[in-house]
């Protein structure tokens, strides 16, 4: 078997796994790409993100019609189809896909289609869809392979009654009734989306709230959201059997002794790294008692050329840290500096309303600082927001108590995913609450909750500045 050399050998194309490879090609290097579907993107664009984010949008315009139009009666038919709800979807990810292509063709990365697994710490086997194998070797390798749901073993996923996160967008009908297991980001996502769209929709999770990792304040403002829609969360329960009753329901029977019937149930408890074919032992790799690739500061696992980045490495498991973790790994691969260590990622969940943040929230600034100051704007305070119909909702501003230096946002409503990034850079230009009280926003706009936040902030505090009467509020 014949041995192709190159300086880079990627092996995924998913955001961490593109974006590597795209580094390495305008390093000048000579790269290679393995994936092992058909088309280069991973599950972000097929299964994930690009394809939950289109129904989510197509909910919400059904919501904000409903709330908006008055005039109009307006109800969902009984028959409705999941597909007409995501028409836009084929045209959006063939576009994205066209992108990626083109993008990997401009910069001359070389792509293989086919499983790969390590030969040697240097060397990767691919088998491809014919049947045959080829080896690449690399000075470099990058380990982008992504991750998968997990699937406890008592559940039987069917992916017609009873779907996963991958499979869940399948489903030939919108269900009278779902049951979503889990309580984390993907299920918060889909029972929202879900809920809004007319389905009874029941969360059941171990933990006493959903996204628990979260401010409570922006849970809470999310619990309520999904409460009014319909949606109802049993928390602090263990599973006891899951099963299709083989006529029209799927049965959840809960530990407690409660039992929930639904049309179809989600489970939405977590992702596992792909890593089980890459053989990574015959590299020298060792496993996490997580099952995933160990890696230092820089992505750099424990032998020093082959470096993982992405959903394989674990937390925070978002497409824009993978794509950041993709670059970096390999400008400290190839001796080129990485620049400053990203600060100030910015997280953001697609439930219904959305949920942002960045910085230290109130506990964490109080952890650090011995306390925090606090201003809040609520949605409903809005101008722009009550226009759209969108009042849920809340921005909340955390500064130094001392310095009076933004430390964090926290961000739930409509528009949080953008929102949130004016908060951004206040963080990495080390702004104090004054400067979005001197900035001017466009009127009406959802940005201006940001004056309001810090005005509300600066009147919260000890000594009230001169800010506050000069403006009039």
């Amino acid at each position: 078997m014949t041995t192709a050399h190159y300086d880079i050998v990627v092996i995924g194309s998913g955001p961490a796994g593109q974006k590597a490879a795209i580094q390495g090609a305008k390093a000048g290097k000579r790269v290679a790409l393995i994936e092992q579907e058909f088309e280069v993107g991973g599950a972000c664009v097929y299964r994930g993100t690009i394809p939950s984010k289109t129904l989510r949008e197509s909910a919400l315009q059904m919501s904000r019609f409903q709330r908006t139009a008055e005039v109009f009666e307006f109800k969902l038919r009984d028959d409705v189809k999941v597909a007409s709800l995501m028409s836009r979807l084929d045209h959006v990810v063939k576009t994205h896909g066209r992108l990626m292509n083109d993008q990997l063709t401009r910069n001359g990365i070389e792509r293989f289609h086919g499983r790969a697994r390590f030969a040697t710490d240097r060397e990767v086997q691919i088998t491809t869809v014919e049947g045959t194998s080829l080896r690449l070797r690399g000075e470099v390798i990058v380990i982008a392979t992504g991750s998968r749901p997990r699937i406890p073993e008592s559940i039987p996923v069917d992916h017609e009654h009873i779907l996963d996160s991958d499979s869940i967008l399948s489903l030939v009908y919108l269900p009278k009734s779902l049951t979503v297991l889990g309580g984390g980001v993907i299920a918060s996502e889909y029972a929202s989306i879900f809920a809004i769209l007319g389905v009874q929709v029941t969360m059941i999770d171990t933990a006493d709230r959903p996204l628990r990792f979260l401010d409570q304040e922006l849970t809470d403002e999310f619990f309520a959201a999904f409460y009014k829609s319909g949606g109802r969360y049993v928390g602090g329960q263990q599973i006891e059997e899951v099963a299709w009753d083989g006529c029209s329901r799927v049965v959840t029977r809960l530990k407690s002794g409660e039992t929930v019937l639904s049309e179809k149930l989600l489970v939405a408890l977590g992702r596992v790294a792909n890593v089980e074919s890459l053989d990574v032992q015959a590299a020298g790799l060792d496993l996490t008692s997580r099952g995933l690739i160990p890696v230092n500061h820089q992505c750099q696992t424990p032998v020093p050329h082959i470096y993982a980045v992405g959903d394989v490495i674990g937390p925070p498991a978002l497409a824009s840290c993978a794509m950041e973790q993709g670059r970096r790994a390999v400008r400290h691969a190839l001796g080129l500096d990485p620049g400053l260590d990203p600060e100030h990622i910015p997280m953001g969940i697609y439930t219904v309303p959305e949920i942002s943040s960045v910085g230290l929230s109130e506990q964490e600034a109080v952890g650090r600082y011995g306390g925090a100051l606090v201003g809040r704007a609520h949605f409903h305070e809005i101008a722009r927001s009550q226009i759209s119909g969108m009042t849920n909702g809340v921005l909340k501003l955390v500064a130094d108590p001392t310095t009076e230096r933004i430390l964090g946002v926290q961000i739930v409503g409509e528009g949080a995913t953008e929102l949130i990034h004016i908060g951004q850079m206040a963080l990495l230009n080390r702004l104090h609450v004054e400067s979005f009280v001197d900035t001017i926003f466009n009127f009406p706009t959802l940005a201006e909750a940001y004056r309001v936040a810090a005005l509300d902030l600066l009147q919260r505090r000890p000594s009230r500045s001169s800010v506050i009467s000069r403006d009039g509020l």
